[in-house]
């Protein structure tokens, strides 16, 4: 029964590595394709911009975070408990810092698409007239 389960905690160490490991990978793909199109978009100058990367920021962080919470499965000792701890309170520290930023966007983007018709609607009531 001993070898049983010492084979099982092996099998999942190597379950959760591989695992890890896939979600930092997909964490670090969102991010560099989102840099990659908000590049192309900085060239076209788009006003979104600055939406479009911190949304793939705010994504990549949380399968980054999604990788460090499933490291917490195979951790043993406190001291890595810890270190994991704060780097998943750091994460999500981040991610909700870049969440707020997003919000603020969309509501200055928002604005500015109401002062652009803004004009527009007064300009179309005056040549009615």
């Amino acid at each position: 029964m001993g070898l049983l389960i010492e084979n099982l905690e092996m099998v999942l160490e190597y379950v959760v590595s591989i695992c890890t490991i896939m979600l930092e990978m997909v964490g670090i793909t969102v991010l560099v394709w989102s840099a990659i199109r908000c590049f192309f978009g900085w060239i076209h100058k788009d006003q979104h911009i600055r939406l479009d990367l911190a949304q793939g920021i705010a994504l990549a962080l949380e399968f980054k975070m999604g990788g460090e919470v499933l490291r917490t499965v195979v951790v043993r000792e406190w001291r890595e408990l810890g270190i994991l701890g704060a780097i998943i309170l750091l994460r999500g520290l981040l991610t909700f810092l870049i969440h707020w930023e997003i919000e603020n966007e969309k509501k200055e983007l928002q604005e500015h698409a109401k002062k652009a018709a803004s004009p527009k609607a007064t300009t179309v009531s005056d040549d009615e007239k």
